[in-house]
């Protein structure tokens, strides 16, 4: 009786013994040969470094701007390799925050060891899918100050572009701030509001990124540091040329804003130098 009674406890622990043994790291072996990744962030308008907070920019609009800091989400960033085989970086960051106003942030050191071998390119989702955009993920600044509002959908803003414009009103020339804000958009009826009660749905605005001659090897113990470039200016370019003016200071709660932010977005991103 003991002894049938033991095997019907010790049974379901060898099952799930098996089924663990059976799975597969996706990222391969943990002995594997590897090396390690560093990513740098870049901001440039025009192909020069951003100089923040000095107006004299000109969009596609003929807009005079300036930009004065960015912050936004990078997540599910994958190593697409020549075998067909994909490395996802989620060990320890599956979503990364970007801030130009603190340095650090501008240098991502990868925790997750990189298999050896050839990769042929880079994708990420640029802000935080829906499955993992979650509220009150983030308590501790900088990542909280993100924070999109509950009622306008919840989880966190995938972009903060934030910036002012000039705008001549009785021949006198102003500086108006501009929030170029990207997160969860709303869906509203009648669609001419934008009350709270009046939401019906949610669009979800995060889109995938692939880096544009993004292709690497990394040998066993190398580090390869790849420069992420950021084109402001095509923010406001390509395939809509944005015009502050009929935009307006911000976008929160204008779908059809971030929809055409969203659609400029796939062109933002370059790489840089490789080594």
């Amino acid at each position: 009786m003991k002894k049938r009674l033991l095997f019907q406890v010790l049974l379901p622990l060898v099952a799930v013994l098996l089924v663990f043994a059976g799975c597969k790291d996706d990222n391969g072996d943990p002995e594997a040969p590897a090396g390690k990744l560093v990513f740098n962030f870049h901001h440039t308008v025009d192909g020069a470094a951003v100089t923040f907070d000095s107006a004299g920019y000109v969009n596609e609009a003929g807009n005079v701007y300036e930009v004065n800091e960015i912050q936004y989400f990078i997540s599910d960033v994958t190593l697409h390799r020549t075998d067909g085989g994909k490395v996802v970086l989620d060990k320890e960051n599956d979503i990364y925050y970007i801030d130009t106003d603190i340095p650090a942030t501008k240098r991502w050191q990868v925790f997750d060891a990189i298999p050896e071998g050839s990769y042929t390119s880079i994708t990420f989702t640029f802000g935080i899918s829906e499955q993992k955009n979650k509220s009150f993920m983030f308590v501790n600044p900088p990542e909280v100050n993100m924070v999109w509002p509950e009622f306008l959908g919840g989880g966190y803003h995938y972009l903060k572009l934030n910036g002012k414009f000039e705008e001549e009103i009785g021949g006198t020339v102003y500086l108006r701030p501009f929030n170029y804000h990207m997160g969860i958009g709303q869906i509203y009826d009648p669609p001419t509001t934008t009350h709270p009660d009046s939401i019906v749905g949610f669009a979800q605005n995060y889109f995938e990124v692939e880096l544009p001659n993004s292709g690497f090897t990394i040998a066993k113990d190398q580090t390869v540091e790849i420069d992420v470039i950021m084109q402001v200016e095509e923010w406001f370019k390509n395939p809509n040329i944005w015009d502050h003016h009929y935009w307006g200071n911000f976008t929160m709660q204008n779908q059809a804003a971030m929809q055409a932010m969203k659609e400029n977005g796939e062109h933002v991103f370059i790489v840089g130098e490789i080594k």
